[in-house]
């Protein structure tokens, strides 16, 4: 089977040509720079999804496209007009199978971001491509990334908030399954092993890091904090296997 993956090169991407490689698919990643080296069994497209050039023939073929495609938080408007131009493209191209990847709980916390997460959704059901969507928990990756940049002013983000942090491995696994079998509409949530709270997950990041840095409170309250703070963003019944944030750190 010919899989095509948009953002094949990024965070969720790069996992997930690997994992479909690796169960035999011809796997094409999208994007618009080439990485110095992909997996054996995976090509590479140079596309831009922002403007849609190479995108017709990038999918020439295509039988699934999975969209692991991302922008700045502060975009929300161009994630929502890159995924109608995939969707247009790829019904163009005889695609039989989207794949969409959301956030989970992204109806519950009113964020900017979180809103464009839930136009792509709605954009995703009305394409002309049968489709299937998987709402993820925050990854790993995402935390280490936030509190990494908090550091870089001597700052530890703490609060109430609580998260379910799981390992992109696990969700590029669920959505190479979900690539191989039939559209299936939304399908069951995945969420890391644990629900932690925001400060228990600072305090982690902080000791596999060995930095000194000075705590800083955010505050939970309001139309966004309070959801945070009740674990609208978790789902103890979609804990999936794969490390703990913890062992994640641990192992490097």
């Amino acid at each position: 089977m010919k899989v095509a993956v948009a953002g094949g090169t990024g965070t969720l991407g790069t996992p997930l040509v690997a994992e479909l490689a690796r169960r035999g698919d011809e796997v094409v990643a999208l994007s618009r720079t080439a990485p110095g080296n992909l997996p054996a069994g995976v090509a590479h497209r140079r596309v831009d999804l922002a403007g849609g050039e190479g995108l017709a023939e990038a999918l020439a073929g295509v039988e699934v496209l999975v969209d692991a495609a991302n922008t700045s938080p502060s975009r929300g408007d161009e994630l929502v007009a890159i995924t109608r131009r995939l969707l247009d493209a790829a019904a163009e191209a005889g695609v039989r199978h989207y794949v969409g990847v959301s956030i989970l709980g992204c109806d519950r916390v009113p964020m900017p971001y979180y809103k464009a997460k839930l136009a792509q959704e709605e954009a995703i059901a009305a394409g002309r491509v049968p489709w299937s969507l998987l709402r993820a928990s925050q990854f790993h990756d995402l935390l280490d990334w936030a509190f990494g940049a908090a550091a870089r002013r001597r700052l530890l983000p703490t609060g109430s908030a609580r998260l379910q942090p799981v390992d992109v491995r696990v969700v590029a696994a669920r959505l190479a399954e979900a690539a191989r079998a039939e559209p299936a509409g939304r399908l069951p949530d995945v969420a890391g092993p644990e629900v932690r709270t925001l400060s228990e997950l600072a305090h982690a990041w902080r000791a596999a890091r060995g930095r000194r840095l000075l705590p800083l409170r955010i505050p939970m309250a309001g139309r966004i904090g309070r959801p945070l703070r009740e674990a609208a963003l978790c789902n103890p019944a979609a804990a999936a296997g794969g490390p703990t944030f913890e062992r994640w750190l641990a192992d490097g």
